[in-house]
């Protein structure tokens, strides 16, 4: 597991992430699948507070066996390309909360389908050192043609001619999701997981219980 401090600058953090893209390994998870978390944020109090949910479920049944909550203040900017210095620190304490961490994660965020190959996926990944996957609901970078419109049609991104990722329909006549490798993962990995999940809405089952729950966090 990788460690480093959260109160740097905005420079500093570019040059982190530069680093820190390095330590993403991208390769066949390593076990079974049993459960799978999903996270999402919202940021409450005028943008100074960011609190954060997890839903950890049966990867079968999808059924909900626990779920967290983190409240933090925000410390960092907003810069585009550095969210994960926002949000991190409130997705990873409310993961470290489960009774027991999850065998894949699935972020509201970018994987490796970053500028500097460093998003949320992949940030939390190797800081818990655990699986995980960027599900994000728009496109941060890259290139791609649309899928078709069928539930499982999928296109590549690419980012200066490289694959960083997938756009994934998850449901027909829906917008698709922007998949991407976060850590301990392939690709191929992520597509199936994210559409497994998927199974009658848009988002990941666990993903959507995290959007929902924080949602109501936030407003109280």
């Amino acid at each position: 597991m990788f460690r480093h401090d959260w109160d740097i600058t905005p420079s500093e953090a570019v040059r982190l992430q530069r680093r820190l893209s390095g330590e993403v390994r991208e390769e066949p998870l390593a076990g079974p699948v049993r459960t799978i978390a999903g996270t999402d944020c919202a940021f409450a109090g005028g943008g100074g507070r960011i609190v954060a949910t997890v839903v950890l479920c049966d990867a079968g049944t999808m059924e909900v066996l626990a779920t967290a909550d983190a409240d933090l203040p925000c410390r960092f900017p907003y810069v585009p390309g550095l969210l994960s210095f926002r949000e991190a620190p409130a997705v990873i304490a409310a993961v470290e909360k489960l009774p027991e961490p999850p065998d894949l994660l699935l972020c509201d965020g970018q994987g490796v389908a970053h500028p500097r190959g460093l998003g949320l996926a992949s940030h939390v990944g190797i800081w818990l050192d655990l699986p995980a996957i960027g599900v994000a609901k728009s496109r941060l970078c890259g290139d791609y043609r649309e899928p078709g419109l069928r539930r499982r049609c999928r296109t590549r991104l690419k980012l200066d001619g490289r694959v960083v990722g997938a756009v994934v329909r998850t449901r027909a006549n829906v917008k698709p999701l922007f998949v991407s490798v976060g850590h301990l993962v392939t690709l191929e990995d992520s597509i199936r997981w994210t559409l497994r999940c998927a199974r009658r809405f848009r988002l990941p089952e666990p993903n959507r219980l995290a959007h929902h729950r924080v949602g109501r966090l936030r407003r109280e």
